[in-house]
């Protein structure tokens, strides 16, 4: 058993909406800008929020979700591992929490942010929205922090507020709720982050993303306590974590999309085919005219729909790639990635041709198809499991296809719904759901050997 003494805090909220993102980032920036070094970290399977501290930082975010790494006791030890790993060598380690603090699997906190701060001994700060409000606020904290005995919620930062109205109730707040000010976050005309369908816009859609984040940063360093939020950091107790025994399955090149259409991908999924023995390679289905030199194809999710016609239009890509995969090359889509690869997408009146390796049509629709947590259970052998096999994964998108396919079933967390989805023609593997390599290591090795034998079969040919 090993520990790390990183110092460690949570930026949770009350619920979604709350200026978690923007607040974290703001207070990333200055900590960079302080002459530390921060890892980032977020709670839940979302991928939009890291691109965000990503940017920030120039460096990666890491995910942690308790209900993707597996639940039980296999997910809080490869969370508080990551967690480790991911923050090694740091200053400090900055989470992000997900939703409402306590919001988790259906009607439980499993897998919440509170369930992530308890299980990696992380003090929590609360924002709270301050807008139309006075003492009232201090019923929300108060009940907030008292609503599990264990809640590690320590104090509060107010966002939505002018720093006077603040200054007036800050000693109210604090006498009735029992725990600390750190400061406060006004309106900043300018520095909002846009939203759309998935959640906010990419970090890399947002014109003068230094500009605002250094605006953010300075305001940051005016009006919130970072000395006390350090200093919370560094009252965090020693994180016990086991380092897992990793078998390398390569070595093999596997080629990641990652563009503005393909940009949904787990950093610490990437770094453990890395260490399986994969090298990655990055490409761009919308910029690029055929795969680099590889041995397999990752398809993340992202935003493929907005670029449909420049997709569409890439036709060197699309039959590259084709030929590729119809040669047995091993491919992992998920999402975006699987939409990609169908014949057609259409939105509204507009329609294109994509890929055409898989038959079917994925069109776009104005509501949520399918969303949350599921546990896959494989239907038949596939190149990444046996029959038989779970993982848990993430659904969360507006579009649908024709033919979702049935080599898994999914299945909600309540167990009163399942639906068939997932398709495995040769050596690929292509679904809606997302999956973190890290839920079933297993998975990962696999698809690493299949990369490894497909270059042994291209050199035996040679």
């Amino acid at each position: 058993m090993k520990e790390t003494r990183t110092p460690r805090l949570m930026i949770a909220a009350p619920k979604s909406g709350g200026g978690k993102t923007t607040i974290v980032c703001a207070l990333l920036r200055a900590l960079q800008k302080m002459g530390l070094t921060a890892a980032a970290f977020k709670s839940g399977p979302d991928y939009i929020d890291p691109l965000f501290h990503s940017r920030v930082l120039q460096t990666a975010s890491h995910t942690l979700d308790l209900f993707l790494f597996g639940r039980g006791g296999q997910g809080a030890a490869t969370a508080r591992y990551l967690l480790a790993s991911g923050s090694d060598g740091a200053d400090i380690a900055v989470l992000e929490g997900a939703m409402g603090y306590y919001d988790g699997v259906g009607t439980t906190s499993e897998a919440s942010a509170y369930d992530l701060a308890k299980v990696t001994n992380t003090p929590v700060v609360l924002v709270v929205d301050g807008s139309g409000a006075g003492l009232s606020l201090a019923a929300q904290i108060k009940g907030t922090a008292a609503f599990r005995r264990d809640s590690r919620i320590a104090g509060f930062i107010v966002n939505h507020v002018k720093p006077g109205v603040y200054a007036y109730f800050k000693d109210a707040w604090e006498k009735e709720t029992g725990l600390t000010a750190f400061g406060c976050f006004p309106d900043m005309a300018g520095c909002a982050f846009a939203s759309r369908h998935l959640g906010l816009v990419t970090a890399g859609e947002i014109e003068d993303f230094r500009s605002k984040i250094d605006a953010l940063a300075e305001q940051a360093r005016q009006s919130v306590d970072i000395a006390a939020l350090l200093s919370l950091a560094r009252s965090a107790r020693p994180l016990p974590y086991e380092e897992p025994v990793l078998k390398p399955a390569g070595p093999a090149r596997i080629a990641v999309a990652r563009d503005e259409a393909f940009c949904f991908y787990y950093e610490d999924s990437l770094t453990l085919l890395k260490r399986l023995g994969a090298e990655l390679v990055y490409f761009s289905p919308l910029h690029d005219e055929g795969l680099p030199d590889c041995d397999g194809v990752y398809l993340g999710g992202g935003y493929p729909e907005l670029y449909a016609e420049a997709l569409a239009d890439n036709a060197a890509m699309k039959d590259n790639l084709k030929r590729a995969l119809s040669g047995c090359m091993p491919c992992v889509a998920e999402c975006g990635g699987f939409m990609y690869l169908l014949d057609e997408f259409s939105s509204g009146k507009q329609s294109v041709s994509w890929c055409g390796v898989l038959p079917g049509r994925s069109k776009m629709t104005d509501h949520l198809t399918r969303f949350g947590y599921v546990t896959l259970t494989a239907e038949e052998d596939t190149m990444l499991c046996r029959r038989g096999e779970t993982i848990c994964a993430h659904e969360f998108h507006y579009s649908d296809s024709t033919d979702n396919g049935a080599a898994f079933t999914a299945r909600k967390t309540s167990g009163r719904r399942s639906w068939p989805c997932g398709r495995s023609e040769g050596r690929i593997v292509a679904a809606y759901p997302h999956i973190h390599f890290w839920g079933n290591p297993d998975w990962a090795r696999r698809f690493v050997a299949a990369c490894r034998m497909y270059r042994e079969e291209r050199h035996h040919e040679d």
